[in-house]
């Protein structure tokens, strides 16, 4: 798996942008590639600060085009692809988190870093029947949101990015998300 994922990250690297957008479609839709959309971003930033918003627009709408796939597919098939495929717990709380939220509860673990169970959520909404337009706006604001973020981070910190990813992601995740939830709240 290692060589796997050191693979993945040479052919991105090579690639550019387009290589972030299809690692970015490929972790949203049917393969987990967990933060290597994270750090692929900040490498990329790091080695070249000045295409930082074509980096997260790359990493943004590979995102979304992955989602959308998993979406329709949710979508086509409804309750009896939610049956089959996953475990009737998490669904439901999932399609309750809708019913009470709205889309807050998809666009909350859209910026919420591993093992955050997005797809679930994503697959929710193809079930919940959230309309297309309104479910593609709310992924590409919230990962566009979190991409501007780390590759802010990049710019500000560099390699030292880096390392705050690999030791401290999470918790920084976690704290900028809860920061953002509440001024959502709050407004």
């Amino acid at each position: 798996m290692r060589s796997f994922i050191n693979w993945v990250y040479g052919v991105a690297l090579s690639m550019g942008g387009p290589g972030l957008f299809v690692i970015a479609f490929l972790d949203s839709s049917f393969i987990s590639l967990p933060q290597i959309n994270d750090l692929l971003v900040v490498l990329m930033v790091v080695r070249h600060k000045a295409l930082m918003p074509y980096y997260a627009a790359m990493a943004t709408g590979g995102s979304v085009a992955g989602c959308y796939v998993l979406y329709r597919l949710a979508e086509r098939g409804g309750d009896a692809f939610v049956k089959k495929r996953l475990k009737a717990g998490p669904a439901v709380r999932a399609l309750a988190m809708y019913e009470r939220h709205g889309l807050l509860a998809l666009m909350v673990p859209a910026l919420l870093p591993p093992p955050a169970p997005f797809k679930l959520f994503v697959l929710m909404a193809g079930v919940a029947g959230v309309r297309p337009l309104t479910f593609a706006s709310a992924i590409a604001v919230a990962r566009g949101l979190r991409y501007l973020v780390l590759g802010a981070l990049a710019i500000r910190y560099g390699d030292a990015a880096l390392e705050l990813m690999r030791t401290q992601g999470r918790t920084v995740a976690v704290s900028l998300v809860a920061l953002i939830v509440a001024a959502v709240v709050g407004w």
